[in-house]
C-alpha cells in the first residue's frame, strides 16, 4: 500500500484509568469513520496521576488496555498504536511504560519499553528521576505492517538521534512518538526535535501528545503533529482533546530517501551508535 490514512489522537488524560481508556476507545471509532488505516495514542494514555499509584494501576503487557483496543482493532479491521501505559514487572515496585502495536486483526504485533529515562538534578537537588518508579526497556524496536514499517519510541526518546537512526536503518519509514511534554520544554524543543527526526531520517513522524493539567504533575504542551520526510508538518491538533490525520504517501518518501541519502552515508563504526548491535524485538 503505497498510501495510508494515520490519525494522531491528543488526549487530555488524568487519574481515571478507566474512564481515560472509555475516551481513547471512542477515539478509536471516531478515527475509523473518517477512514484511518493506523490510530496513534500518546504517552501515558490510560492514566497520568501520582507517581506512587504506578504498580497500583500498572497490569500485563496483555491485560485489560490492549484486550480492550484489540477487539476495537478488530472491530473496525485497522492498525492501533496504544501510545503508553505501564506494565507490571513481576516482584517489582517499578513499572515499564509499555507501548503495543496491535494489527488489524486484534492481534499484538509486538511491545516496546521505554528506553531513555528522564531523570534530572538542578543546583545541587534532585528535581525529577523517573527511575524512581520506571524501569528502562533495552531494546530498539521496529515492527513490520502491511502498511509501514514503524518504529517505536517514547516521550524523552526524542532527544537521542541514535534511537530513532537505528530504528531508519532497519527499514522504519513512519517514526511514531507518543508523548507527555511539558509545558516548559514543549513550547521550544517540541516541534524543532520532531521535525529535526523526520529530516534526520527522511521519514514520517507521528506525535500524539497529551495535554491539559494533570493530577501531580506539570501541564503538558499537547500540539501533536504529524510531519512529513521533508520536515513538513502536515497535520496539527487544536488545543484540545482531538483527532489529526494525514495520508502517508510511501512513494514520496521513497523519492526523499532516493534524493537526499542521508541514511546511507552514515558511520556508526566512527561513532559507534551504542544502538547498533540492540535486537529488534522483546
Amino acid at each position: 500500500m503505497s498510501q495510508f490514512v494515520v490519525a494522531a489522537c491528543q488526549m487530555d488524560s488524568k487519574d481515571d484509568k478507566q474512564d481515560n481508556l472509555d475516551r481513547a476507545l471512542s477515539f478509536v471509532d471516531e478515527a475509523a469513520r473518517a477512514g484511518a488505516d493506523l490510530v496513534a495514542f500518546p504517552e501515558m494514555v490510560t492514566y497520568m496521576g501520582d507517581r506512587g499509584r504506578y504498580p497500583e494501576v500498572a497490569e500485563p503487557a496483555d491485560g485489560p488496555t490492549v484486550k480492550q483496543f484489540a477487539e476495537r482493532a478488530d472491530k473496525h479491521g485497522i492498525y492501533v498504536h496504544t501510545g503508553s501505559f505501564f506494565e507490571q514487572i513481576p516482584g517489582s515496585e517499578r513499572v515499564y511504560n509499555t507501548s503495543a502495536v496491535i494489527g488489524p486483526d486484534g492481534d499484538a504485533l509486538d511491545y516496546y519499553r521505554k528506553v531513555h529515562l528522564f531523570d534530572i538534578e538542578l543546583e545541587g537537588s534532585v528535581e525529577q528521576r523517573e527511575s524512581d518508579y520506571v524501569a528502562p526497556g533495552n531494546d530498539v524496536v521496529t515492527v513490520d505492517t502491511e502498511l509501514a514499517t514503524l518504529g517505536l519510541s517514547i516521550c524523552y526518546d526524542l532527544r537521542f538521534p541514535q534511537q530513532y537512526q537505528t530504528m531508519a536503518q532497519r527499514g522504519a519509514n513512519v517514526l511514531l512518538v507518543p508523548s507527555a511534554f511539558t509545558m516548559y520544554t514543549g513550547k521550544d524543543h517540541w516541534k524543532a526535535l520532531l521535525r529535526a527526526r523526520a529530516i534526520e531520517n527522511q521519514a514520517y513522524v507521528v506525535a500524539p501528545a497529551q495535554i491539559g493539567t494533570k493530577p501531580a504533575s506539570e501541564p503538558t504542551y499537547g500540539r501533536t503533529v504529524i510531519v512529513d520526510p521533508w520536515g513538513n508538518v502536515v497535520a496539527k491538533a487544536k488545543d484540545r482533546e482531538e483527532i489529526a490525520t494525514s495520508t502517508i504517501d510511501l512513494d514520496y518518501l521513497d523519492d526523499i530517501r532516493r534524493d537526499m541519502q542521508t541514511l546511507q552515508h552514515a558511520r556508526p563504526d566512527v561513532y559507534k551508535n551504542e544502538y547498533e548491535n540492540e535486537p529488534s524485538g522483546r
